[in-house]
């Protein structure tokens, strides 16, 4: 990452960096990243868009979100799990998502894992693994962390219960997205509402 500083949106507030290029961006950043996020399908949606991610750019994740919720039954693990081999077929050829074999199969494959678990047991087992303490707030992108501690203990919880396509830095995204640490620059206005 760069060492960029906050930016001065269309709006003239102050956001990080990469929360001013588009309109999709400045939506996704002011009004979802950051913000804790509970429940065991919509953990498993940020998951499986984090997953997706991986190689990619977020933006291209954030204009498909709706076609993956098209796709993927609203991210219900429920549903998901009883995906066939059918469903795999029409998932590979859906151009509303990313049709990456290996992230399709994992992510069905984590729906099957994740339909045994008790109710509320994903949502402990993440929020399990948010920092005790919150770190300094980040005055540029440079101060924020590709992976810590706490996402490499939350990988390997999620690797060890079964669950694919959840590296370290798969998972600090995650902890990022869903509030569990919060990396908004010290001089954003979403930080200091």
């Amino acid at each position: 990452m760069s060492d960029s500083a906050a930016l001065a949106g269309p709006d003239g507030r102050l956001r990080c960096p990469w929360g001013v290029s588009t309109e999709d961006y400045i939506a996704y950043h002011d009004e979802e990243w950051g913000r804790p996020v509970h429940g065991d399908d919509a953990l498993f949606e940020r998951l499986c868009l984090e997953a997706f991610q991986s190689g990619l750019s977020w933006i291209t994740i954030l204009r498909r979100r709706e076609g993956f919720r098209a796709a993927f039954a609203g991210f219900e693990i429920a549903k998901v799990a009883t995906f066939t081999d059918a469903d795999r077929d029409r998932l590979l050829l859906d151009e509303g998502i990313i049709r990456n074999r290996a992230k399709i199969d994992a992510t069905l494959a984590n729906a099957r894992v994740l339909a045994d678990w008790a109710p509320g047991e994903l949502d402990e087992l993440i929020w399990s693994h948010a920092p005790k303490t919150p770190g300094p707030a980040p005055r540029t992108l440079g101060d924020v962390p590709a992976i810590t501690p706490e996402s490499t203990a939350l990988s390997k919880a999620l690797k060890k219960k079964g669950l694919r396509f959840v590296g370290p830095t798969t998972a600090y995204a995650l902890m990022q997205a869903c509030g569990l640490v919060n990396d908004h620059l010290e001089a954003c206005a979403v930080r200091r509402p």
